[in-house]
């Protein structure tokens, strides 16, 4: 078998509105079911899978005959998920050949890759199709792969086998005799051009293929020219490759309105697994997951989680987004879902022989979490100082959420030791005490009913601002050693506001 020029491999998948609901339906993978496109009275059956097939159910049927069959599962089309499975896809396919030519129809996925010169890099033409229907297959999609030199004879062949799930591989040469046994319907053909030939007794390609070229121009123009190439696997094309855009979006629409957060958690967790083996695939983990869901009465509900490092644990993502949602709650029932996220590069830590394990970034993410559930997710962070002399002791800082920073070049110069600090506990409010002075110098103060003498007094500090605004300011602020009657001592530090004429004590020394 040898191949020569031209190489393509035709990626097929029939009952297409079907396939694209059941890929986040998996409870409904092994029953009759049928989708109805249309609006009521007047929705008719588009779509159906083998099991409905069985019962009798065909295309066209209106919705009070589908409903005549026990058993049978009635899903509304949704053009959202089948845009949705139409991305994911081209996506697959783009992974295997940047060329990539868009065929579908209007209940069929069907793109052809051009293949030629990948052996090399992807192995044989077998070997190709095996691990593209692999990964076709991981996204929960049934297809059929074909693959062979000329683009037409690939895309009737996928369009003619009878079987789903199988990889097959014309030889070079032999398009015409494997294209045969195919009935005319493979081709693309007008309904005139399909009565006529139905009017000559002709059913299959190879007849169609039998047949004279000059009588049938003579009859149908240059049209029955493409048309008897098209039969014999020669029509020559000239390939149209599109540019798939990588995005990670998963959309649902429900069958009844949710309000219960199990219930929606459960079909989350189908679209994050989705998402999840298709950041796999490019190697790639979730940085950040954006939820919008669609209430009834129009309003769109939108959340975003992005922990500190990227991740692929599904049980991870869900137990962020339960616990954001769980403070967040939708304000009605919700009609659809739409997950999209951000891909990140995953980070490895290698750790040395005797070092101990360090714990899990995602058992952080949870946590923080979980406090920000209990406490506000605004108090949940590290402490950022604001761009004015106001002492920290007053509020001059914010509350950042935890981020990882980026690695940094090593550098070889010598670092300087940092001194030890000691940490101050801040006390929120400030509060008012009672202070005797000597001279300007504190000398004794009553904190919590409780005197003490000062032993060693630093400052003081003189500090203001803000006079444009309504929050002028102006302390003294001393750092004190102190000592009780009983002998406990603290180490403080106490603030004398001037605007107010107040003694405060702002913070503890540990």
């Amino acid at each position: 078998m040898s191949y020569t020029g031209e190489l393509y491999a035709c990626l097929h998948t029939r009952e297409f509105p079907l396939q694209a609901m059941l890929r986040l339906r998996p409870e409904l993978q092994n029953k009759p079911c049928v989708v109805l496109a249309g609006e009521p009275p007047l929705q008719q059956a588009c779509s159906r899978n083998a099991k409905a097939r069985a019962l009798g159910v065909e295309h066209g049927m209106t919705a009070v005959e589908v409903e005549s069959f026990s058993g049978i599962h009635v899903l509304q089309r949704s053009l959202l998920e089948e845009a949705a499975t139409k991305d994911a896809l081209l996506e697959c396919a783009a992974a295997f050949s940047p060329r990539i030519e868009d065929r579908c129809r209007q209940n069929e996925f069907l793109c052809v890759l051009d293949i030629a010169g990948t052996e090399k890099l992807l192995g044989t033409p077998e070997t190709l199709g095996k691990e593209l229907l692999k990964h076709v297959q991981s996204l929960g999609v049934h297809a059929s792969i074909v693959v062979a030199c000329n683009l037409h004879a690939a895309i009737a062949m996928a369009r003619g086998l009878s079987a789903v799930n199988q990889v097959v591989v014309i030889p070079w040469g032999e398009e015409s005799h494997a294209l045969s046994v195919l009935p005319i319907s493979v081709l693309d053909l007008s309904e005139t051009h399909t009565e006529t030939f139905a009017q000559w007794g002709i059913a299959t390609l190879g007849m169609m293929a039998a047949l004279p070229e000059k009588s049938l121009i003579a009859r149908l123009g240059q049209q029955g020219k493409r048309i008897l190439q098209s039969a014999r696997g020669e029509m020559p094309h000239l390939f149209a490759p599109i540019e798939p855009v990588f995005q990670l979006v998963e959309r649902m629409e429900l069958d009844t309105p949710v309000e219960l957060l199990d219930s929606l958690l459960f079909v989350i967790g189908m679209m994050l697994e989705q998402l999840i083996v298709r950041a796999t695939a490019r190697i790639y983990a979730l940085a950040s997951v954006s939820i919008v869901l669609a209430l009834e009465g129009g309003a769109l509900h939108t959340r975003t989680v992005k922990p500190a490092l990227p991740s692929n644990s599904k049980q991870f993502w869900l137990k962020l987004i339960h616990l954001d949602l769980e403070a967040h709650p939708p304000p009605a029932a919700i009609l659809a879902i739409t997950l999209s996220a951000e891909h990140g590069v995953t980070g490895k830590v290698q750790l040395g022989l005797f070092s101990p394990q360090l714990p899990e970034p995602m058992r952080l993410d949870i946590t923080l979490a979980r406090i920000g559930a209990i406490v506000g997710e605004s108090r949940v962070g590290h402490a950022r100082l604001k761009d004015t002399h106001r002492s920290a002791a007053f509020d001059a800082f914010s509350v950042e959420a935890f981020t990882v920073p980026a690695i940094a070049a090593k550098s070889h110069a010598p670092t300087k030791r940092s001194l030890p600090r000691a940490s101050a506990r801040q006390l929120r409010p400030a509060e008012n005490i009672t202070v005797t002075l000597r001279g300007q110098q504190p000398e004794r103060f009553c904190f919590r009913e409780q005197w003490y003498a000062v032993e060693h007094a630093y400052g003081p500090w003189m500090a203001s601002g803000d006079w444009w605004n309504p929050t002028l300011w102006s302390n003294r602020q001393w750092d004190l050693v102190a000592i009780s009657s009983d002998g406990s001592r603290i180490c403080c530090c106490l603030v004398q506001d001037m605007a107010k004429h107040l003694w405060q004590l702002a913070a503890l020394y540990d």
